[in-house]
């Protein structure tokens, strides 16, 4: 793919998400960047059912939706959100 890579990650980092952002072309309106193990989840609106999700490399995701890449300078233990793909991430500590 042609992007300018922002994430200090490489691009095959094993993130977290759901078959449904995956699969089934839902958005990405979460992402956390978890305190305890450096690890990122990109989620949908709801809570995800553990039964749905899945590993695929960060670079699946910036395929599936450039604008995450905006989140790249997002530190640890904070996590942001949109209410739709329209609308600008909003960030706090999670």
């Amino acid at each position: 793919m042609d992007w300018n890579w922002r994430f200090a990650k490489p691009e095959n980092l094993a993130v977290i998400t759901t078959r449904q952002i995956v699969s089934e072309g839902q958005p990405i309106l979460h992402v956390t960047h978890d305190s305890d193990d450096g690890g990122w989840q990109f989620l949908g609106s709801g809570d995800a059912n553990p039964d749905d999700a899945m590993v695929v490399a960060l670079r699946t995701i910036v395929g599936l939706d450039p604008s995450v890449q905006e989140l790249a300078d997002l530190p640890l233990g904070w996590h942001a959100w949109r209410r739709s793909v329209r609308d600008s991430w909003q960030r706090s500590r999670h």
